[in-house]
């Protein structure tokens, strides 16, 4: 947790009015703001000794980047640093939610059978779960997001699930294909026996239902150069 001190700091009255962060976005552009500075607009203020511009940049810090305080909730915003309410912690919980499902919105407009979009569509909810989540995503006949569909939930290593779960929602939507995800929590997306055995019976049971696997993607970590997924229809394994 990071404390804001006591020490003389300028408020923002003190700021000339062309330096203050609202003031900087309408004049100048969103894309001009500093991560502090956006931050700054939505804490509205800071705290005795601390004005609003230290206490953005003391929230990032303890958070330990933008992306990690992004999938902060409320709670845990407060927790990580001294002197932030609920009403500060609730607001930032709430734009950064919204920021994601825009993301997720635009996302869900294109082509869902392309590894590279599911990954995009799903790394931000699953990646960092700390047990393995099973999602399945229904697709209409332009491969498009009907919906999403969470199916299962395991252990640090295994998430067990039954075929009859993954098609349930695909039948009751009129899902014309299906895509299985999920989450390795060692950031390894390379799959496991389980995970191979898993997929060729839900492979199999698609072409008997008439609503065909498209792909199995497993979500993993960014930063060991590879790419933080694995996907079964790219290595072939998977019409």
């Amino acid at each position: 947790m990071e404390d804001c001190d006591d020490e003389p700091t300028l408020q923002m009255r003190d700021f000339m009015k062309e330096d203050l962060p609202r003031e900087k976005l309408l004049q100048y552009g969103r894309g001009q703001l500093s991560d502090e500075e956006l931050i700054a607009i939505f804490l509205r203020t800071g705290l005795h000794g601390c004005n609003v511009l230290e206490l953005a940049g003391r929230l990032k810090r303890a958070a330990g980047s933008l992306s990690e305080l992004g999938r902060m909730e409320a709670r845990q915003i407060m927790a990580c640093c001294k002197g932030i309410g609920t009403a500060k912690a609730a607001t930032l919980a709430a734009v950064f939610e919204l920021g994601q499902r825009a993301v997720k919105e635009e996302i869900r407009k294109q082509d869902m059978t392309n590894p590279k979009v599911i990954y995009d569509y799903l790394a931000s909810d699953l990646r960092f779960r700390p047990e393995e989540n099973m999602v399945v995503l229904l697709l209409n006949a332009q491969r498009r997001l009907i919906r999403r569909c969470d199916v299962g939930r395991g252990t640090l290593t295994r998430v067990l699930t039954h075929p009859r779960n993954i098609f349930r929602d695909a039948i009751v939507y009129n899902a014309c294909s299906i895509i299985l995800a999920h989450n390795h929590p060692s950031g390894d997306p390379h799959p496991s026996k389980m995970d191979m055995e898993l997929t060729e019976t839900v492979r199999k049971s698609g072409e008997i239902i008439g609503i065909p696997l498209k792909d199995h993607v497993i979500v993993g970590a960014e930063g060991s150069g590879a790419l933080p997924y694995y996907s079964f229809h790219s290595h072939g394994l998977l019409p």
